[in-house]
C-alpha cells in the first residue's frame, strides 16, 4: 500500500498504521524510549523507510515488525494492517504472554462484588491488628 508520499515522519506512521491513537501519543512513546528504530532510539521527525525495523510496547507486549509501505493516511484497520508485517518471533512471544496473563487471572481470581460495610470494618481491623 505505497501511497503519493515518500517521506513520512516515525509519529505519523505509527499513527497512520494505528498502533497509537493519536500523533501526540506516538510522540510521547518515541521520545519516552518504547519505540526503537533499526535498534536504535530516535526522534518522532525521523523519515520512515520501506525495510525498516521498528520495536514498540503497546500495553504488556513489545512488538517487533517490518515496514512494508508507508502512508501518512489514518485509514481503516485491515488497510493499515497491509503498511507492516510482524515478525514470526513477536507473534510467538505475544501470544506467550497472553497465554501467561490467562493463566494468572485463573491463579488469581477476583471477588463477584464489593465487600460491604461490615465486611469493610472487618478488613479495615484486621488489617490494624497486623501492623
Amino acid at each position: 500500500m505505497e501511497e503519493n508520499t515518500s517521506e513520512v515522519r516515525l509519529d505519523k506512521w505509527l499513527w497512520a498504521a494505528r498502533f497509537y491513537r493519536t500523533r501526540s501519543i506516538a510522540r510521547d512513546m518515541i521520545d519516552g524510549g518504547k519505540v526503537r528504530y533499526n535498534g536504535y532510539h530516535v526522534k518522532p521527525g525521523r523519515l520512515v523507510e520501506t525495510g525498516a525495523r521498528i520495536t514498540l510496547r503497546q500495553g504488556f507486549n513489545e512488538l517487533e515488525v517490518i515496514v512494508r509501505g508507508i502512508s501518512d493516511v489514518r485509514r481503516q484497520a485491515s488497510l493499515a494492517q497491509l503498511l507492516y508485517e510482524e515478525t514470526q518471533e513477536s507473534r510467538e512471544k505475544r501470544e506467550k504472554n497472553a497465554e501467561l496473563h490467562r493463566i494468572n487471572a485463573l491463579l488469581a481470581p477476583h471477588p463477584d462484588d464489593r465487600p460491604n460495610k461490615k465486611e469493610r470494618r472487618t478488613l479495615i481491623s484486621f488489617k490494624h491488628a497486623a501492623e
